[in-house]
């Protein structure tokens, strides 16, 4: 590059053009000349370079190197070399006129800028992208960090601009916006402080892209598609949509089913009401039928068994003979404590399945089995007086 700069500033000087008075066909011939050198290293870069990087990366067995040298980055930086190439023979033109000198190079400096801003913003895409096929990082909410650099990089690309164009060391424009630093952090505050959030998301795995949250407060229930800077996405299971703060899933409180799902199972847990007078022991004869079934154990005293025991035992054997119901979780039947709506008796157990139809239907099916069981040990389910049981009380006999 040196050389090819030593060369053109001979050639100018031989042809006159390097101090003294430069005709309008001079200058024209010298933007030509300079266009065309340009043109010869973008046509050197796009021709050559570029086709021999992209056969060595297809040879290699690893996938970085499609990201990172993509077509996209490849041809931003076919963008960039020959605007350096012009960049440095512009100085050497124009001497006799200044102001179009000037004028020239800090165009020339702009678009360098702007060219490397583009650069930036694709090896940034390209990094998104081989982090949401890695193993260790596809499931981090690492979006808004690539958006908080891209950030970064137009913040410092407009003081650069400007430091060109006011002619100031883009220092001394560094330390001017110190000033500034209390406007600047109302101005972006909700970009600070979703960057910080997110960093937490994900450094504590709190939150990945595809995880299924519930946030009652802010009337978020259903699947994580999408988490930046200033918003996290949240596709309700009515197909609605709703926006959430980052920072609200750090300082306020919601329940993530990740953990769920990578559970063995999803847990059910109901209770239906007995009606407390109807319990009782059982008669000898319903002893024994009961013993045909394998509900009564050789430890009982027959005088101790009562219809609610049989039936405990009854529902803990159809749930344990069940496949659909995990059987390396808990399985329980038990009874809460009585209140004035009956006896609550619960039924504590996984789904082996655990998507939300197959798990409803289970549910809907186990307690469809209990409702339908209780009558048959002489039970009753607890059920508030109706309209009609008023009505038949108060009619006279």
């Amino acid at each position: 590059m040196e050389s090819l700069r030593n060369s053109f500033v001979q050639w100018l000087a031989e042809m006159g053009m390097s101090q003294g008075y430069i005709t309008l066909t001079e200058q024209v011939a010298s933007i030509a000349l300079i266009a065309i050198l340009a043109w010869i290293t973008d046509f050197f870069c796009r021709q050559l370079i570029v086709p021999s990087i992209k056969a060595v990366v297809k040879r290699t067995r690893v996938t970085w190197d499609d990201h990172l040298l993509s077509d996209r980055v490849l041809d931003d930086m076919c963008h960039i070399i020959p605007a350096f190439v012009a960049n440095l023979l512009m100085p050497f033109l124009f001497t006799s006129a200044p102001l179009l000198q000037t004028f020239l190079i800090k165009a020339c400096e702009i678009y360098i800028i702007v060219t490397t801003l583009r650069l930036v913003f694709s090896f940034s895409n390209s990094l998104y992208a081989l982090s949401t096929e890695q193993e260790k990082t596809k499931n981090r909410p690492l979006k808004g960090v690539f958006q908080m650099t891209k950030v970064m990089a137009v913040c410092i690309g407009i003081i650069l601009i400007f430091s060109i164009l006011l002619e100031k060391s883009p220092i001394d424009l560094f330390v001017g916006l110190g000033a500034a630093a209390t406007v600047l952090m109302l101005v972006f505050k909700d970009t600070i402080v979703g960057l910080v959030a997110g960093v937490q998301l994900s450094a504590n795995d709190m939150l990945r892209p595809g995880d299924w949250i519930t946030m009652p407060k802010y009337g978020a229930d259903g699947v994580v598609f999408e988490v930046n800077l200033t918003t996290v996405k949240v596709r309700n299971w009515d197909n609605t949509t709703v926006t959430v703060p980052p920072y609200t899933l750090v300082s306020d409180s919601f329940q993530n089913w990740r953990g769920m799902f990578d559970s063995g199972g999803r847990r059910i847990k109901r209770s239906i009401n007995i009606d407390m007078t109807s319990v009782r022991f059982c008669t000898p004869q319903e002893i024994k039928e009961y013993g045909k079934k394998g509900l009564v154990h050789p430890e009982d005293r027959a005088d101790e068994l009562t219809n609610i025991t049989m039936l405990r035992r009854a529902l803990m054997k159809f749930l344990k003979e069940n496949e659909r119901v995990n059987q390396n979780l808990m399985v329980m039947v038990r009874q809460l404590q009585p209140t004035a709506h009956g006896m609550p008796l619960e039924l504590y157990f996984f789904s082996a399945n655990k998507q939300w139809v197959a798990y409803e239907t289970l549910q809907a099916d186990v307690f469809d089995y209990v409702m339908a069981s209780i009558p048959q040990y002489g039970l009753h389910v607890f059920q508030s007086p109706m309209g009609e049981d008023i009505k038949a009380v108060s009619l006279p006999q």
